[in-house]
């Protein structure tokens, strides 16, 4: 999976290092990254794989797994190996905490074949042993070439931090809130733990940092803090954004201020699946909200009207929903296929009244009819009426439409 984007992807970022996860790069001179995070049990390598090669596939560009025991961390090698079988290349990252220092060193094999190592400041030790502790993690991340995450989170914000914060708090002549202070000890656990990264002998251009909260507004606050006090690459996610539409809109609300202020390197949205959802559904999410800010470009969009008195029939709510789904299941073999494809536009519109003109903005539209207007639908390709469809027979005709024009106006791919 290549890191493609539109011209805006790497314009008007604050500007960090880069560092780079296996094959992919992260920093604000290349493209706004996508991750997830599997949900499975990691001692199961076969279900593991299967669900990294489906987030992969989805276009996850760097997949978290979690390695929390001796059994996940011999699990890894395999994991590898078959997604190798499947065809599969993703940098995989090490989600740790407590006892990373421990499974990294009597695991090797897991150390040398994760791309990644996520370290969380406030789940490595207390008092003395943390400081050797998330040592000992920076060292083998040193001796296996391997970039860290440091990731800070509200949930387990490391307590002597926040302590010393509070403590320092009481002492101003106009205390802040207790919001400010615990935003600002997010702040100060990642900047001392990757300055503690670097004294250890772990170069700048190996850290990427993250802050995670729930709360949209306390998020944007901290990160336009932390992106002033540093230039390492950014990490943004809302931690347990929720289920459905609250998680989706808190998300974007929350990712969509700090990335339209150029902040950000790489995202995730952490979505609650629905039960019996799939997982792949944070990717389409982060992808969208860098698609429509103009960041990135992955699969076509399809703009659709949202239906009115005009438009009593559901077929055109059906028809968007047949290309869209038609698109994604395209895209992985258009994208080694085709140089450009997403960045294809294409309209599926109910009615006359902005029907026409929203398919002729479009790369590929069509115009279906709205309530008592004649039963036909035109269909505009790059700004020119084409043709007109009718009948029962327009969603596999349209489609027809749309492999012809992937496969004429697209440069193909040297293979």
């Amino acid at each position: 999976m290549s890191q493609n984007s539109t011209s805006a992807g790497a314009l008007g970022r604050h500007p960090t290092r880069l560092v780079r996860i296996g094959r992919v790069q992260v920093g604000s001179q290349v493209p706004i990254v996508v991750q997830s995070m599997t949900n499975t049990d990691t001692a199961d390598h076969v279900a593991t794989a299967i669900q990294i090669a489906q987030l992969a596939r989805a276009g996850s560009e760097l997949v978290r797994i979690t390695v929390n025991n001796d059994e996940s961390a011999k699990a890894v090698p395999k994991i590898v190996e078959q997604l190798a079988k499947m065809n599969v290349e993703v940098p995989i990252i090490g989600d740790f905490h407590y006892n990373g220092h421990k499974l990294l060193t009597d695991n090797p094999a897991c150390a040398e074949l994760l791309a990644k190592y996520r370290i969380n400041p406030g789940n490595v030790g207390q008092g003395q042993k943390r400081d050797a502790q998330f040592a000992q993690i920076v060292e083998l991340a040193c001796k296996y070439d391997k970039p860290v995450r440091i990731g800070v989170n509200w949930g387990s914000l490391d307590q002597a931090v926040l302590a010393r914060m509070m403590d320092a708090n009481a002492q101003r002549a106009e205390p802040w809130d207790v919001g400010a202070v615990m935003r600002e000890a997010l702040i100060v656990s990642a900047l001392e733990s990757a300055q503690a990264a670097e004294d250890v002998g772990m170069a700048g251009d190996r850290i990427i940092l993250s802050c995670k909260v729930s709360s949209v507004q306390d998020l944007i606050a901290t990160y336009r803090e932390l992106a002033r006090r540093c230039d390492y690459p950014l990490h943004l996610g809302l931690t347990e954004a929720g289920m459905g539409s609250k998680g989706i809109v808190a998300s974007t609300a929350a990712l969509g201020v700090l990335l339209q202020e150029g902040i950000g390197d790489t995202i995730r949205v952490s979505l609650t699946p629905e039960p019996g959802g799939a997982r792949t559904q944070e990717v389409i999410v982060a992808q969208e909200i860098l698609q429509s800010m103009g960041l990135r470009a992955f699969t076509p969009m399809v703009t659709a009207c949202p239906g009115c008195g005009r438009t009593t029939s559901t077929f055109f709510q059906e028809l968007a929903q047949s290309v869209q789904s038609y698109v994604r299941e395209q895209m992985p073999v258009w994208r080694d296929q085709y140089d450009g494809v997403e960045n294809l536009t294409l309209a599926v519109m109910g009615c006359v009244v902005n029907g026409p003109g929203e398919s002729k903005h479009a790369n590929i539209g069509i115009s279906l009819p709205g309530t008592g207007e004649t039963p036909a639908a035109p269909v505009f390709i790059d700004g020119q009426k084409a043709m007109t469809l009718r009948g029962d027979n327009i969603a596999h005709e349209f489609r027809a439409i749309l492999d012809e024009y992937v496969a004429t106006k697209y440069p193909k791919k040297i293979q």
